[in-house]
């Protein structure tokens, strides 16, 4: 998950000096007023978004399995965990009950 987050950053940050060098060149038009560097950043990452889905779909597909995978594992432990508090329960009740024919002492 970290390495495809980080991809993503490095697409972004291509994007971004592209689209910096594009508006300083006059390819692109500038900002209005002071907002040149949102009208930036905000370029850089409408023009990131598509490059990221379409180049890093494999990463993206990894990470996914790998996300399914913790998560498959965090349930299996917790059910693990559920049969064996219910399992320690049941053990306690029936060593409470009294066996047929002797009477119960508290």
């Amino acid at each position: 998950m970290l390495r495809y987050t980080l991809m993503r950053l490095g697409v972004f940050a291509g994007c971004l000096v592209v689209v910096w060098g594009l508006v300083y060149s006059g390819v692109v038009p500038r900002g209005l007023g002071d907002s040149n560097i949102m009208w930036i950043l905000l370029l850089s990452l409408v023009i990131s978004a598509p490059i990221s889905f379409v180049v890093l779909r494999k990463e993206r597909d990894r990470a996914s399995v790998n996300v399914v995978q913790r998560v498959d594992r965090m349930k299996a432990n917790l059910e693990a965990n559920r049969s064996q508090e219910d399992a320690t329960v049941d053990e306690a009740a029936h060593a409470q009950t009294p066996a047929p024919g002797q009477a119960r002492t508290s």
